[in-house]
C-alpha cells in the first residue's frame, strides 16, 4: 500500500488543532481517504492453457466424434481462453464403454490398498500443481485468485487425501456389511467451484472402486481437463476417469445412458428435477445437490462486528456464486440499524475488479448469461418496492462485474427473497422473537444452509434444531471440511457428499 496526501492534511481548526485528514475520519472503516492499494497481479506467464482440448477418454485426449467445438471465455476480459470439444451421444457412449471396461478388468479387481495409493498420488499432484490450477480456475471462472489459491485448490486436494484414507477401510465404515462398488458413475458438476466439485465427486467414487464419466460445466471446463492430465501423469489405469465436455445435451446423454449405474449432479433445482424424472423407474442410484437460499440469523446478543464479517463472507464470497450462500439476512430489531450501518461501511472497503489481482475481494460474474440474470433480479427488487444499496466502488469497463448489493424493506413474498439469484445480492429482514426468525428462515422452498449468530450456546442448539437446513453454521459461515457431510432438504437436493456419508451413494451394501 502506498500513502496518499489530501488537501485537508495541513488545514487547522480555529483553535489551532489539526483538522481530521478526512471528513469521514470518525468512521471506523475509512481506508480510501488515507491509502490506496497498489496493484498486486498474479503472474500467468508459467501457466499453459492449450489452444484446444479434446475429450479425455480411456486415458488419452481424443477428438469429438462429430467435430463440434465451443469456446471458453475469460469473464473478466471477455477474451477466448481455449476451444473445447462438444460432447455428443457417441462421445458419451465411448466414454461409458471405456469406464465399464476399466471397472471390470482393472479398477474393481485391484486391492483397496492399491486404489488408495493412486488417489493419494493424485492428491499430491494437485498440491504440486496448485499454482497452475489456481490461476487457471480464476482465469476461466472469474473468482479472485485469493479464493482459488487459498480455498478451492487446497480443499480439492484435501478431499482426495481424505478419501484415499478410506479406500482400504470400508469394513470400518460399514461394520458388519460388505461394501461393493456400484459400477460406472456419471457425474455432472457446476461452474461455481469446478475443481472442488470434481473432487467432491471423483474422490469417493474412486475410493469405493467405481469408475467415472464426468461432465464439467461448459463455461468452466479447463481445470477438469488439467485434472485429466494429472490422472494420466499419475498412471491411473486408462478408463477409470473419463471427462467429456459439453453443455446440457451432453449431460442428458450421460443421465440417459443405459450403462450408467449412478448419477451425481450439482446444479440448479430445475435441472435436478429433470434428472430425477429421467432416472425414475430405473435402478440407477442418484444424488442431487441443488439450489439454496440460505438464511443467516443474527440475534441481538451476537457480536455485531463478528457477524458483519460473517455476513460479508456468506454472500460475497465467490461473487455470491455459492449454492449455500447466506443470501437472506434476518436481524433482530434491537440491533438492525447498527448492523446495517456497519455492513454498508464494510461493503465500501470491498474491491471489485481483476480476479488475478491479489487485492480483489469480488471478481467477475461467471458468464454473460448469469450477469444478465443478476441484473434482471436487481430490477425485480426495485420494482417490488425494496430499497437497493450498492457500494460506491468502481468496476472495470470490460467483463462481467456486479457491485455488492443489499436490499432492505423486503417481505417474504418478494421474489428476491424467495428465488435463488446466485450473485452478490443480499436481502435483509428484521424479526422480534426467535420463533419469528425460524418461521421466516424456514419459509422457503430450499433447505440447504443457514447460519446462527449469538453468544448463547443454548440458543445455537435450539435454533439449529428447528432449522430445515442440511447445514447450520454457528458464528461463522461457508466453512467446509472433507470430513463433514454436505447436502440439503426440500428443493435443495437428495443425498450427502463429504465425510463418511459421502461413501454411501457409491456402494452397494450386502
Amino acid at each position: 500500500m502506498s500513502e496518499t496526501k489530501t488537501s485537508t492534511e495541513t488545514e487547522k481548526t480555529t483553535n489551532g488543532a489539526p483538522k481530521p485528514t478526512s471528513p469521514n475520519a470518525d468512521r471506523k472503516l475509512d481506508f480510501a481517504s488515507f491509502w490506496e492499494y497498489s496493484s498486486a497481479p498474479e503472474s500467468t506467464d508459467k501457466v499453459e492453457i492449450r489452444s484446444s482440448y479434446g475429450h479425455f477418454i480411456d486415458g488419452e485426449f481424443v477428438k469429438p466424434a462429430k467435430g463440434r467445438t465451443f469456446t471458453s471465455i475469460n469473464p473478466a476480459t471477455e477474451e477466448t481462453l481455449t476451444e473445447l470439444a462438444e460432447g455428443t451421444t457417441e462421445d458419451v457412449d465411448r466414454a461409458v464403454k471405456a469406464a465399464r471396461n476399466a471397472f471390470k478388468k482393472r479398477w474393481s479387481t485391484i486391492s483397496a490398498k492399491e486404489r488408495g495409493k493412486y488417489i493419494f498420488r493424485i492428491a499430491r499432484m494437485i498440491q504440486e500443481r496448485a499454482r497452475d490450477l489456481a490461476i487457471t480456475e480464476s482465469l476461466d471462472g472469474g473468482k479472485p485468485i485469493r479464493e482459488s489459491r487459498d480455498v478451492d485448490v487446497p480443499l480439492a486436494a484435501a478431499h482426495f487425501f481424505y478419501y484415499a484414507g478410506w479406500a482400504d477401510k470400508l469394513d470400518y465404515a460399514f461394520p458388519g456389511r460388505k461394501a461393493e462398488p456400484v459400477g460406472v458413475c456419471g457425474q455432472i458438476i457446476p461452474w461455481n467451484f469446478p475443481l472442488l466439485m470434481l473432487a467432491w465427486k471423483i474422490a469417493p467414487a474412486l475410493a469405493t472402486g467405481n469408475t467415472v464419466v464426468l461432465k464439467p460445466a461448459e463455461t468452466t471446463s479447463i481445470t477438469a481437463l488439467k485434472f485429466a492430465e494429472i490422472c494420466r501423469d499419475a498412471d491411473l489405469p486408462a478408463g477409470v476417469v473419463n471427462i467429456v465436455t459439453g453443455a446440457g445435451q451432453t449431460g442428458s446423454a450421460i443421465v440417459d445412458h443405459e450403462d450408467i449405474d449412478k448419477i451425481a449432479f450439482t446444479g440448479s433445482t430445475k435441472v435436478g428435477k429433470i434428472i430425477q424424472n429421467a432416472v425414475a423407474g430405473t435402478d440407477k442410484k442418484y444424488t442431487l445437490e441443488l439450489g439454496g437460499k440460505g438464511a443467516n440469523i443474527v440475534y441481538e446478543d451476537a457480536s455485531v462486528d463478528q457477524a458483519v464479517e460473517g455476513i460479508i463472507n456468506a454472500i460475497f464470497f465467490n461473487q455470491g456464486h455459492v449454492c449455500c450462500a447466506g443470501s437472506r439476512l434476518l436481524v433482530q430489531e434491537g440491533i438492525a440499524d447498527q448492523l446495517i450501518k456497519k455492513l454498508k461501511d464494510r461493503m465500501e472497503t470491498l474491491i471489485v475488479g481483476d480476479p488475478m489481482d491479489k487485492n480483489t475481494d469480488i471478481g467477475a460474474i461467471n458468464s454473460r448469461a448469469q450477469f444478465e440474470r443478476i441484473e434482471e433480479y436487481l430490477e425485480i427488487g426495485k420494482n417490488e418496492g425494496a430499497e437497493m444499496y450498492q457500494s460506491s466502488c468502481s468496476i472495470p469497463e470490460n467483463g462481467y462485474f456486479c457491485k455488492p448489493t443489499i436490499f432492505t424493506g423486503v417481505s417474504q413474498s418478494n421474489r428476491i427473497v424467495q428465488e435463488e439469484i446466485f450473485g452478490p445480492v443480499l436481502t435483509i429482514q428484521t424479526f422480534r422473537t426467535p420463533a419469528e426468525a425460524i418461521e421466516k428462515a424456514n419459509n422457503s422452498p430450499y433447505g440447504l444452509s443457514s447460519g446462527v449468530w449469538t453468544d448463547r450456546g443454548s440458543k445455537i442448539f435450539q435454533t439449529g434444531a428447528e432449522m430445515n437446513s442440511g447445514v447450520v453454521w454457528a458464528n461463522t459461515f461457508n466453512k467446509f471440511d472433507p470430513t463433514s457431510p454436505f447436502g440439503g432438504y426440500k428443493e435443495s437436493g437428495v443425498g450427502r457428499e463429504g465425510g463418511l456419508h459421502g461413501l454411501y451413494p457409491y456402494v452397494k451394501l450386502v
